[in-house]
């Protein structure tokens, strides 16, 4: 039986600290053998409470000692640190934990960011980490200093029972062999092949058209995840789940029309998925601590047996395949054959089942979720915003027309389209923030031109905010907060996007930038053309919003997007908006 996190942290923690109670009991025995002194239980007792209360404290004062003397040597400063009241600064952890609950993204974040700056170090039970929206701090972690910063051991244990060692949670060596063969995959015609999206985006449009017709509101949060997952598994695995095929859900206040309790394999798989994405945003959330939470149960171990039943039986048939066309005494297939899918490619560079497993799993992450909540949040400002859902629309008829499937080409030409994508991830980039560890004592860029560098301990992680620098006037004029694709066409984008382009990081960047970015795009560009085309106008329908997933009233009074959104955006390891998102849409006329 595989221990607990909880377990084997306690593990680790007992075998830390039994040296105490040796060495005391050790040293009792010896006094009562030479000096005849007898020591009480009692004594031990508190002796070693208080050895080890003076480890514990001994090592932090040394710490920051060693902290500030290298700073001081390096001609660098340590940032403003966010404190709190409590023991431990544990009134910062009850706080983050509680805006993450029931506040807008990056709350904290950018409460922070107001009082103390775009870098600022946040510490917890005398752990430091730093928050940045500073894309001179991004660059230099991401790009410049690449070597001195990786993934980390913290967060990769924190991944591990999800991600594995796939490439979105391996560094050195191993991040390195995925993605050398990883990145040829994606560079293929493959990629530019949209046949998949045709399939599946038609199933969502049909579907979508009848509930319309009765009237009836749609989760486009709903319709996009399952359009997503289905598109991703077949690229992948060569077998979609075909989440499409099962019935929408219905409103919460449709009378009559109760959505089944019982789950399809389809719906168990995208529910396995999205929990245990939500497992290991609590852990972040919780930061060391979390395996005190999970002493009992693992809780990615159940989610992962209902993806593991779906992705084991294919990783086994690509290696068997593989296996066979490398049998001299076998039929001999074609290379185009015997590659057709990420997991048969995968199968013919590597035989390790586990390694082509965490892989496949890591890419379906990226190509689904991300994909899904751009599609989700960008339907949304073509609700809100009905002038660019117009202009879109006259983009996507006099591009392609009413009936012809789009091409790659076509997605190149249709600039606004494009224009819609970047600005939805702007406002919402998909993943709001990332993180990167400190491998050695190293420095990042102040924000302050005339400052001296900050000083960045090893072993600290440094969380960078994609969302809330995308919203920063500074680097995007007055109106940051505002919905408007033409920034990314007019004379803003010389002005601010070209003189700066890590601003905009949507997929990451440097050599870790995305693998599947072209996969993404045309993914969210075929089913947005798909919806233009068939729907002549679109509207939010509040009135089918689960009541507790509205905005909450406060928000009407903020400054900037929250102020104004009609949706509750949350996340996990992806944005997507509680309770879904749903719609009313009425069909144009060509397609009645």
């Amino acid at each position: 039986m595989s221990l607990t996190p909880g377990v084997i942290l306690l593990f680790r923690l007992i075998s830390c600290l039994s040296i105490f109670p040796v060495v005391l009991l050790s040293i009792g025995s010896m006094l009562q053998r030479t000096c005849e002194i007898h020591v009480s239980p009692s004594i031990y007792v508190l002796s070693a409470i208080f050895s080890i209360l003076a480890y514990f404290t001994s090592r932090i004062l040394v710490e920051q000692r060693r902290v500030s003397r290298t700073a001081r040597r390096m001609g660098a400063i340590l940032p403003p640190v966010w404190k709190g009241r409590s023991f431990g600064n544990l009134d910062v952890l009850k706080y983050r934990l509680t805006k993450f609950t029931h506040g807008y993204p990056s709350d904290g974040h950018i409460e922070m960011t107001e009082k103390l700056g775009p870098t600022f170090a946040i510490q917890v039970m005398w752990k430091q980490h730093i928050g940045t929206s500073d894309p001179n701090v991004m660059k230099t972690i991401l790009v410049t200093d690449f070597s001195k910063f990786a993934k980390g051991n913290f967060f990769q244990d924190m991944m591990r029972g999800f991600l594995g060692d796939g490439i979105f949670n391996s560094d050195g060596e191993m991040w390195k062999f995925h993605r050398t063969i990883g990145r040829p995959f994606f560079t293929r015609d493959k990629i530019g092949q949209l046949d998949m999206f045709d399939q599946h985006s038609e199933l969502a449009i049909r579907k979508m058209k009848e509930r319309f017709r009765d009237t009836h509101a749609v989760d486009i949060q709903d319709v996009t995840s399952r359009f997503t997952l289905d598109a991703s598994t077949e690229f992948l695995f060569g077998k979609s789940v075909n989440f499409l095929q099962d019935p929408l859900p219905y409103a919460w206040n449709v009378e009559g029309s109760s959505n089944s309790t019982t789950k399809t394999p389809a719906q168990s798989f995208a529910h396995a998925l999205r929990s245990i994405q939500e497992v290991v945003a609590r852990r972040w959330r919780l930061q060391r601590l979390w395996p005190l939470f999970e002493i009992f149960e693992d809780k990615c171990k159940e989610h992962m047996k209902v993806l593991d039943s779906f992705v084991n039986p294919i990783v086994q048939e690509a290696l068997s395949k593989i296996a066979m066309s490398r049998d001299p005494n076998a039929p001999k297939r074609s290379p185009s054959e015997e590659l057709e899918t990420f997991v048969d490619y995968m199968a013919h560079n590597t035989s390790d089942h586990t390694l082509i497993h965490d892989e496949t799993l890591n890419m379906l992450l990226a190509a689904r979720d991300s994909t899904s909540a751009t599609l989700t949040i960008a339907v949304y400002f073509l609700c809100m915003y009905p002038d660019v859902y117009k202009r879109l629309r006259q983009e996507v008829l006099s591009t392609v027309g009413p009936t012809r499937r789009p091409t790659a080409k076509d997605f190149r030409d249709m600039k606004y389209l494009r224009a819609v994508l970047d600005e939805t991830m702007r406002l919402y980039p998909p993943v709001s923030s990332n993180v990167r560890n400190a491998i050695c004592d190293t420095t990042i860029p102040n924000s302050d031109p005339a400052g001296r560098p900050i000083f960045v301990p090893a072993g600290t992680s440094i969380v960078y905010s994609p969302l809330v620098m995308g919203r920063r006037k500074d680097y995007w004029g007055e109106d940051a907060e505002e919905f408007d694709p033409d920034r990314f066409l007019d004379e803003r984008k010389a002005r601010y996007l070209d003189q700066t382009p890590w601003i905009f990081i949507p997929f990451n960047a440097g050599p870790r930038t995305c693998l599947g970015q072209t996969f993404a795009y045309h993914a969210m560009s075929f089913f947005l053309t798909q919806l233009a085309r068939t729907f002549a106008n679109m509207q939010l329908a509040p009135e089918a919003q689960p009541p507790e997933s509205r905005p909450p009233a406060d928000w009407s009074s903020a400054s900037g997007r929250k102020g104004k959104e009609r949706f509750f955006p949350k996340k996990h390891i992806t944005l997507f908006s509680l309770g879904g998102l749903w719609v009313h849409m009425s069909e144009a006329r060509t397609h009645s």
